[in-house]
């Protein structure tokens, strides 16, 4: 049919200089990388391999490192002391002494200056929580902050998986691109030469020649962007799973999740209850009230067992060495504390702390609903992509099979150059809507599986 020699020999000669680096790379995808890469892989490297996913793990030890330290409050404590001290004014105080000694009068007292000009005390104290409630708040409000550092560290794992499986897909979406905009350019490419041939033999206007050409110019530069995307993309997603090695640029991905296009929505099956913002909302508010209770307890009574053991020393003169200057100290003694004042405002601090729980209820309540709405969206715009790549799919292969008629006529002079332009044109339009509609329809997948709680299925 495409046998014309001038036509043959000028394809031969020119067209695979525009297509040498395209079969090149696909040759070399298939043939020089060693492993592939899946999406679970991709997504699992990135949470091995990014700082910042790190860095929140380090926040959780943190945070658990602070709950075992609060524990410690239930612990003895131990304190050794010493103090030396100098009194240059001694204590003087009043003594009835009429009622130690008869010989006054009953009312007779006298000043007595007590104590020496220097005084040590040295030894241990000893104090043992018995009951206080507040350390049992506190060690419930650090695990509450635990379990928000475990969501904040899940809720960034997560936005980092939507974001590394967008990559990915656009980079599968990217390659069949290339394929396909590689049979478009030696589709233009022959009805390019078809209109040459006739031009050469002046049966054909320049502007009709021109109008081929640049379709073909077309083809040509949709090819190079998508080149130039895909290696961009590629270097994104060797970023997100941390890899800094460019030539692993060239590693196969897995293409099984394009099997089956018409995916399965599961619509009154969502996990929102999983997604990590709700979650960490759900435990600020919770956080909330047990800081409510902490607060409460601060105003309760705390007894604990307290002791001394040691000794003390006077002296009218500096001489910490003495002999017969120290004299034996101890007591042991229940100690109870009941705050009466406190220097703040209980009820305002409470009431602030109660409106900041309901606070944190409304804004997860009112987060659930966005993420249930934005999942249904998703979910129709999924379902009416769908139709429409259904319906584009079928326009495209008739599309092409018109194209190659209108090839055969033109090359047989049987139908005018302006139609083949003209239906080159519109298959190229057709063919760029259906690879937005492809790339939109993913795009709707992962925000549906993001919005419905489900984005785990893609790693796990």
């Amino acid at each position: 049919m495409y046998n014309h020699p001038s036509y043959t020999n000028k394809f031969h000669r020119y067209f695979p200089q525009y297509i040498a680096i395209a079969v090149l790379l696909i040759i070399s995808i298939s043939v020089q990388a060693q492993n592939t890469l899946t999406l679970s892989q991709a997504i699992n490297q990135a949470f091995l391999n990014r700082k910042n996913i790190q860095a929140g793990k380090a926040d959780q030890v943190i945070r658990k490192l602070q709950t075992d330290a609060l524990y410690r409050k239930y612990w003895p404590q131990v304190n050794a002391e010493y103090t030396y001290q100098y009194n240059p004014i001694l204590q003087t105080s009043i003594l009835p002494i009429g009622v130690f000694n008869p010989s006054y009068p009953a009312d007779a007292t006298k000043s007595i200056q007590f104590g020496t000009k220097w005084t040590q005390t040295a030894g241990l104290t000893l104090y043992q929580p018995i009951l206080d409630l507040s350390i049992n708040r506190q060690v419930n409000e650090a695990k509450l902050q635990e379990r928000i550092a475990a969501a904040s560290q899940s809720q960034t794992e997560y936005e980092l998986a939507y974001t590394v499986a967008q990559v990915y897909i656009d980079i599968l979406l990217q390659e069949t691109k290339i394929k396909s905009a590689i049979a478009d350019t030696g589709r233009t490419w022959i009805s390019y030469q078809l209109l040459q041939n006739k031009f050469d033999q002046k049966r054909l206007l320049k502007s009709e020649l021109n109008k081929g050409k640049i379709n073909h110019n077309n083809t040509m530069q949709l090819y190079s962007n998508a080149v130039s995307q895909l290696i961009e993309d590629r270097v994104y997603l060797l970023f997100l799973i941390g890899q800094t090695d460019i030539e692993r640029s060239d590693m196969i991905l897995d293409t099984s999740i394009f099997k089956n296009e018409q995916l399965i929505i599961e619509t009154n099956k969502t996990g929102i209850a999983n997604i990590p913002e709700l979650q960490q909302l759900q435990l600020k508010g919770e956080i909330a009230s047990v800081q409510t209770k902490t607060e409460k307890a601060k105003y309760l009574p705390t007894i604990g067992v307290k002791g001394f053991l040691g000794a003390n020393q006077y002296t009218n003169t500096f001489d910490p060495m003495a002999a017969n200057s120290w004299f034996g100290l101890s007591y042991v003694g229940i100690d109870v504390k009941y705050p009466l004042l406190f220097g703040e405002d209980k009820h305002r601090k409470i009431q602030q702390l109660e409106l900041e729980s309901n606070q944190y209820n409304q804004q997860k309540d009112d987060k659930a609903a966005q993420y249930y709405k934005d999942a249904m969206t998703a979910q129709l715009r999924m379902e009416r992509i769908m139709t429409e790549l259904k319906t584009q799919e079928e326009n495209r292969a008739l599309s092409i099979e018109s194209v190659a008629i209108f090839q055969a006529r033109v090359s047989e002079g049987q139908e005018s150059a302006s139609n083949l332009n003209s239906e080159e044109a519109d298959l190229l339009k057709l063919d760029a809507e259906y690879q937005v509609n492809r790339r939109k329809y993913w795009s709707y997948y992962l925000d549906y599986l993001k919005a419905s709680g489900k984005l785990a299925i893609l790693w796990k």
